[in-house]
C-alpha cells in the first residue's frame, strides 16, 4: 500500500532551494547521474571525495587547498580527507556574514535579550584570542568553557579556533563531578565559567563550583570569569580576570590555518556507563560536514534566522553555531523550554521571525501534552522548517507539528550523534516528509541497515553502519594514540565500518505520479537498549510511541528484565499531576500497545515512578535504569541531571514476582 505524504514541496519552492542548485550544478558536470535525489546520493557516495571538493567550491571554504582530496589507508579508519590543506573554523565562520548583518540574539529565561552583529563578534572574538594568546595558548591548546548557550560561549570557541586552540564545553547544570570526569581528562590552559544563571524561575549560584573545578585542574594557567547574574557577583576569593577586562585586549587579527584534520572541539559520551569519552573532532571535517547538513539538507541561507533549543554539553550547540558559516543569525536561548511560560520558545519563533525551528522531540511531545496550539496563537509565516532529534519522533508528534504547529512545513527529523557531530539521515527540503520517518540518508554516506552478520537490508530491522569514510569522523579519542579504543567503540562490531549503535530500517517508496523515487529512514532506538523478549527484538521507541498516545502518561521508559532464563518488557510511566497507575490505566496502556504492535511488547509490568532519570542533555537512561532494577552499579551518576531519580528504580517488589 502507497503511503501519503503529510507534506509535499511545491515545484516552485523545490526549484529554489540549495540542494536543487547544487544538483543542478554537479548535474552538468556529471551527466551519467541518475535522476533524482536517490541518484545524486548514489553518485555522492560512489565519488565521496569529488563531491566535497565541489561542495568547498560551492560554497567557498576557505583554505590553502593543496595535495590529494583523500588520504587513502589500510581501511576505513585510515582515510583522511584533503590531508595537505590548511584551514581555519573561526576564519570560515566570522567570513560570510555582512558586517552590519546580526550574528547573534541571545535570550534568556529572565527576560535578557541581547544582540551582536557579524561586526561585534569578529571584535569581541579577536579580542579574547588577544587575550588568550598572551596566556600563552597555542595551536593544540585547550580550551573549556563552563558556560550557557549565550553570546559568550560563541565568542570563546570563535577565539579558541582563531588560534589553533581546541574548544571543549559543559553547560553549568553538569555537577563538579561531571566536569572534572570531563576536563580532567583534557587539561585545558584557560577556563571561561560563569557565576551563575536561571533555570525554571530558580537562581543556580555556580561560583563555589567554580572554585572547586579551578581547585581540580592543575593544569590551567588563567580563570575567565563572566558576571552571568546580578545575585552572583564574582569575590576576590575566585582568582581570575573579568570577561569585559579581558576583551579590552588587543585584538588578534591573524588566524592560524593548521592541517584540515587538527583538533577542533573536544565532545564527550553521555558517560552513564563509566568516564567519558573524550572524542576528538577536527576542523574541516566539522565544518565541511556542517555546511554540506545546514546548507543542502536543511536550506540555511544567509540573512536566515536559526535556532535550536541546546546546551552547550549537547553536540547540536556546535552544530547549531556553524550556522554563522553561511551567513545566518543564530537564535539562542538559555533556560527552560517552558519557563516563564510554557511557550517561549514559539514566542521567541515569533518575536524574531525565525526561519528553521529545533527541538528534541521529548519537547515536541511535552508541548501537545500541554496543549499548546501554536498555529493558533503565534504568527509563524517565517517558519519553513521543523527539527527534531534527541530521540526518535513519533508518529503522533509528526500530526501534532502539521496540526497544531503549522501545516506548510518542513518536519525534519534528523538522527547522528556526538559521535559524528552530524547527522546519518536527515531532511531534504526537496522531498515529501512520510509520518514518522527521517526523510533521507545523507549525501556522501553510505549509510545501511545491517542483520546480525553484517548483510544489508532492504527490508526489516538492523544495525545502523557507515561503510565509507566521511569527513566529520572523529580523528580520534583523547589519550588514545594507537586508535584502539576508538576502533574498538565503533568497528569492532563489523571490522572497517562504522556501527553508529542505533536500531531502524529504511522505508523505500517507489516513485509514483505524484512523488519521487525515496529511502526514508526509521529510528527505533539505541540498539544496546534494544529489547529481546521471546529472543524477539523491540526497539523502545516502538513502546514510547504507543504508550505516550494514553493522556495520561507525560513520559514512559522501558527496559528488558532478566527473568525466568528469558527477559520481560518493564514499563515505567510518569503520569499528569494528580493520577494514579491503576488496574483500569494499566489495562488501557497495555491495550494500546498491543493493538498497534504485537503481543510481544505488551509490557509484563508496568509502574509508576514520579521522575525517569536522563542525561544532561536530556536523553533517558534506559542502561542505567536497567542497571539498577538487576543490583548491577551505574558507575558515573554525575552524568545524569537527576542522579536522585534512580532510587525510585531500586528493590520495587513488583518486579521480584
Amino acid at each position: 500500500m502507497t503511503k501519503t505524504p503529510l507534506w509535499q514541496p511545491t515545484p516552485d519552492r523545490i526549484a529554489q532551494t540549495r540542494m536543487t542548485q547544487f544538483e543542478g550544478r554537479l548535474r552538468q558536470q556529471y551527466p551519467d547521474m541518475a535522476p533524482g535525489y536517490e541518484g545524486l546520493h548514489t553518485w555522492s557516495v560512489a565519488n565521496a571525495a569529488t563531491f566535497w571538493r565541489e561542495l568547498a567550491d560551492e560554497y567557498g571554504v576557505l583554505a590553502d587547498w593543496s595535495g590529494p582530496d583523500i588520504e587513502t589507508g589500510a581501511d576505513v579508519v585510515g582515510q583522511r580527507f584533503f590531508p595537505e590543506t590548511r584551514i581555519n573554523f573561526a576564519e570560515n565562520l566570522l567570513a560570510r556574514g555582512n558586517p552590519d548583518a546580526v550574528a547573534i540574539i541571545e535570550h534568556r529565561e529572565d527576560g535578557r535579550r541581547r544582540i551582536v552583529t557579524f561586526a561585534d563578534l569578529r571584535h569581541k572574538s579577536q579580542a579574547l584570542a588577544g587575550y588568550l594568546k598572551t596566556q600563552g595558548v597555542e595551536a593544540g591548546d585547550r580550551v573549556a568553557g563552563f558556560v550557557p548557550n549565550g553570546i559568550e560561549a560563541v565568542v570563546g570557541m570563535l577565539a579558541a579556533s582563531q588560534l589553533g586552540a581546541v574548544w571543549s564545553s559543559c553547560s553549568p547544570d553538569f555537577g563538579l563531578n561531571g566536569v572534572i570526569d570531563r576536563f580532567g581528562q583534557i587539561e585545558p590552559k584557560v577556563l571561561i565559567a560563569i557565576s551563575g544563571y536561571t533555570y525554571n524561575g530558580k537562581v543556580i549560584d555556580t561560583r563555589q563550583r567554580v572554585a572547586d573545578i579551578v581547585e581540580k585542574l592543575p593544569a590551567l594557567k588563567r580563570l575567565i570569569r563572566i558576571d552571568n547574574h546580578s545575585e552572583c557577583p564574582w569575590s576576590p576569593e575566585v582568582s581570575g580576570i573579568d570577561w569585559d577586562d579581558a576583551l579590552q585586549t588587543t585584538p588578534e587579527t591573524h588566524y592560524t590555518r593548521l592541517p584540515f584534520n587538527s583538533p577542533l572541539y573536544i565532545l564527550y559520551s553521555s558517560g552513564t556507563t563509566g568516564v567519558p569519552k573524550c572524542i576528538v573532532h577536527g576542523i574541516g571535517g566539522t565544518l565541511m560536514q556542517h555546511i554540506k547538513e545546514l546548507a543542502l539538507h536543511t536550506d540555511l541561507r544567509a540573512g536566515d534566522r536559526m535556532f535550536y533549543y541546546t546546551t552547550c554539553g549537547w553536540m547540536m550547540w556546535n552544530w547549531l553555531v556553524s550556522s554563522l558559516g553561511l551567513g545566518a543569525t543564530l537564535v539562542l536561548f538559555d533556560g527552560s523550554p517552558f519557563s516563564p511560560e510554557p511557550s517561549v520558545l514559539w514566542d521567541i519563533a515569533e518575536k524574531e521571525q525565525v526561519r528553521i525551528f529545533g527541538a528534541s522531540a521529548k519537547y515536541y511531545a511535552a508541548c501537545e501534552k500541554a496543549g499548546l496550539k501554536p498555529a493558533q496563537s503565534h504568527n509563524l509565516e517565517h517558519l519553513d522548517a521543523l527539527l527534531s532529534t534527541g530521540s526518535p519522533l513519533s508518529h503522533e508528534s509528526f500530526d501534532y507539528l502539521y496540526r497544531d504547529v503549522k501545516p506548510d512545513v518542513c518536519v525534519s527529523s534528523i538522527s547522528g550523534g556526538t559521535d559524528i557531530v552530524a547527522c546519518f539521515a536527515l531532511g531534504n527540503p526537496n522531498l515529501p516528509v512520510y509520518r514518522g520517518e527521517l526523510q533521507c540518508v545523507s549525501l556522501a554516506m553510505d549509510v545501511a541497515f545491517v542483520d546480525d552478520d553484517g548483510n544489508p537490508l532492504d527490508e526489516g530491522k538492523g544495525e545502523l553502519i557507515c561503510r565509507n569514510a566521511f569527513p566529520s569522523m572523529p580523528v580520534g579519542f583523547w589519550n588514545d594514540p594507537d586508535n584502539e579504543r576508538f576502533r574498538d567503540a565503533y568497528f569492532s562490531r563489523f571490522p572497517c565500518v562504522w556501527a553508529h549503535g542505533d536500531y531502524g530500517e529504511l522505508s523505500i517508496h517507489p516513485k509514483t505520479e505524484t512523488t519521487p523515487e525515496q529511502r526514508g529512514v526509521l529510528i527505533h532506538g539505541r540498539s544496546d537498549a534494544t529489547l529481546n523478549p521471546g529472543g524477539v527484538r523491540i526497539g523502545t521507541a516502538e513502546i514510547y510511541r504507543q504508550v505516550e498516545k494514553v493522556d495520561a502518561v507525560l513520559e514512559s521508559l522501558a527496559i528488558g528484565q532478566q527473568w525466568e532464563d528469558d527477559v520481560r518488557v518493564v514499563l515505567f510511566v510518569r503520569l499528569r499531576e494528580g493520577v494514579t497507575l491503576d488496574d483500569e490505566l494499566a489495562q488501557t496502556i497495555r491495550q494500546t500497545v498491543r493493538s498497534n504492535t504485537t503481543p510481544r511488547h505488551v509490557p509484563a509490568r508496568i509502574i509508576q515512578v514520579p521522575d525517569i532519570p536522563r542525561t544532561i542533555s536530556g536523553k533517558i537512561v534506559e542502561l542505567a535504569v536497567r542497571n539498577v532494577v538487576h543490583g548491577e552499579p551505574v558507575k558515573n551518576q554525575d552524568a545524569l541531571a537527576n542522579p536522585e531519580a534512580l532510587k525510585h528504580f531500586e528493590n520495587i517488589p513488583e518486579l521480584q514476582q
